[in-house]
């Protein structure tokens, strides 16, 4: 989420050798991500839910990457455990805690669990 360059640009100057040609632009905002995993994770996660994402997690400082999903010739569902991570950016822990758990709110699919307390340390320091 913070990284501002192009990661395309970036990959393609590693693969030619020339990584330090590359300046990295990084965004001065604290990244936090939630992840939302289907039910019965981690032991036996169940798939096949069907996944519905609200424009409020649509947003240019908010981004849901997608790792337990699949669209086969229908909606989109879960196919895996850790089903989503939902990554906010905030200009402080707190404010990018906030933010995800707006995302993670506008998300639904049966069974869909996540913790309650991510960040909360480095909110406590």
């Amino acid at each position: 989420m913070r990284l501002k360059s192009d990661l395309f640009e970036v990959l393609m100057q590693a693969a030619d050798g020339a990584l330090d040609k590359v300046e990295l632009q990084w965004d001065r905002r604290t990244a936090l991500g939630v992840v939302m995993a289907a039910a019965g994770y981690p032991a036996a996660p169940r798939k096949g839910d069907v996944i519905s994402i609200g424009p409020a997690a649509e947003a240019d400082d908010l981004k849901v990457f997608h790792a337990g999903t699949t669209r086969v010739d229908g909606p989109l569902s879960s196919s895996g455990g850790r089903v989503l991570c939902v990554t906010a950016l905030g200009d402080s822990v707190r404010l990018a805690q906030q933010r995800a758990y707006e995302g993670v709110g506008a998300i639904r699919f049966d069974g869909a669990q996540w913790r309650s307390d991510i960040g909360h340390r480095a909110i406590r320091h």
